[in-house]
Formats: C-alpha cells, structure tokens, sequence
C-alpha cells in the first residue's frame, strides 16, 4: 500500500468512528425501529458502556480517596500546561500516571501550534496567567495521522489541508534530509520537527515571554512512543542571545 493510499485509510477509519459516535443524533430522520440500523445499536452500546465505566471509576475513586471529588469541585492547581494531539492513543493524564485536575490541556490535529489560534491563546492566556502552570509541554507522537498524511504528500480534504499546512511546509523544509531515512525515521523525524517548530511559536507568544522572563516559566518538547509507551524529550535548547533578543521585544520603556 503507498503512503498516500496509507493515510487515507487512517484519516477513513477516524471518520468511521466519528459517524458511528454521532449516528444516534441522526435517528429521527431513519427509521425508528434500532432493529433496523445496527449502527445505531452498536454505537449506542459503546456510550451506554462508556457511561458506565465512568460510574464504577467514581465508585472506586470515592472508595479509595473519599476526599477527591469535594477537593476537585473547589478548584484546580495544575502545574503543567500540555499541548497535544488529539489522538485517542494519547491521554496525558493516563499516560503520565497522573490524576485530574493535575494537567492543563489543550489538544488538535497533529499538536499544531498556530500564533493566531484563538482557542490556543486562550488556554496559554487562562493557564499562564490565572492559573500560573510551571511548565508548558508540547507533545507529539509517533504513528501520527497528521504527520503520515504530509510524508505520502495526500490530499485529505476539507479543513485537514488547510490545518497541516505548518506540518506540509516542514516536510519541504527538511526534503532533502528525510529522503534518505526510511518510513519509520521519517515518521519520528517530522514529529520531532513538528515539535521543535511548536515550541518556537510557544516562545514567541507574549504572554508567555513575560511569564518566562519573571517567573522561570519552562518550555518543553517531548514525543510519545505509541510502540512502548514511554515519552521521551526533544531537544528544544535555544542560543542564549536568541532568548534575550526575543525577551527585550516586549521590556518596558
């Protein structure tokens, strides 16, 4: 199978979830009888067993820490502000081992940093400013939709073109460097990129730059192994004089 027919298939599958998940909105304009739409029925079953999972997570979760719903209900402190994909394989709080209310988060398509992303900017504003997060995480993942339909060069439709164009513009940036890894390198190598470049537009947002220069806010890069489970950082260091120069921009006169 060619990379391009590849990442049809995986944008195809997503697609088909996401019909099935929303099918029992569209009932009405069926057949009223679930006998008759067996997608109905099976979508239907993977929320009436998601709703009660969530029921014996709480049960259990009150059990063991009877005082972490009140606490929940007060407020929030998290530490870590995280900036992911939206991929289900990738949960932070689950694969941090962590609980809620310990993470920030904001995720989409690809972990795509945009400077002009008004939903982005009001998770950076709201975390950075009102909730004072330590750390800013941007986390990419191998085996990434996003990343696999701009290696095969595909046309995905509707807003996903539109949307990874940053991603699109990496992959001719570093060409001639990633035509001589094979798929698997390339894969982790446009993430990693993918990474480093949304780091860099982190950097630059000055609400950040200010919460950096008097607070130590820090600014990470990692990148999640769907293969083993296990986040691993990406080099993300800038040259001294680059960070001043950025940081004078917005000093006060």
């Amino acid at each position: 199978m060619s990379h391009a027919a590849h990442a049809k298939l995986v944008f195809a599958r997503d697609a088909v979830t996401t019909a099935s998940a929303l099918a029992p909105a569209r009932r009405s304009f069926a057949s009223s009888s679930p006998a008759l739409r067996p997608d109905i029925v099976a979508a239907d079953t993977a929320f009436r067993a998601a709703l009660a999972s969530n029921h014996r997570w709480a049960t259990e979760t009150a059990k063991t820490d009877s005082g972490f719903f009140l606490a929940a209900a007060k407020g929030q402190s998290p530490r870590i502000l995280w900036l992911g994909c939206s991929d289900s394989r990738v949960p932070e709080t689950t694969v941090l081992g962590l609980k809620p209310g310990e993470i920030f988060t904001h995720r989409n398509i690809a972990n795509i940093i945009g400077p002009t992303d008004l939903s982005l900017l009001a998770v950076i504003e709201f975390s950075v400013v009102h909730l004072k997060v330590s750390h800013i995480v941007v986390c990419g993942h191998t085996s990434c939709g996003g990343v696999a339909g701009c290696l095969a060069n595909a046309k995905l439709g509707g807003p996903l073109d539109i949307w990874l164009q940053p991603l699109r513009a990496l992959r001719e940036i570093h060409f001639e460097e990633m035509e001589k890894l094979d798929h698997k390198e390339k894969d982790l190598f446009l993430g990693m990129k993918n990474v480093q470049s949304s780091v860099d537009v982190v950097r630059r947002i000055p609400t950040v730059i200010d919460a950096v220069r008097g607070r130590g806010l820090e600014i990470h890069g990692v990148m999640y192994h769907l293969d083993s489970g296990v986040l691993r950082e990406v080099q993300v260091s800038e040259h001294e004089k680059a960070a001043h120069l950025r940081e004078a921009t917005f000093e006060r006169k």
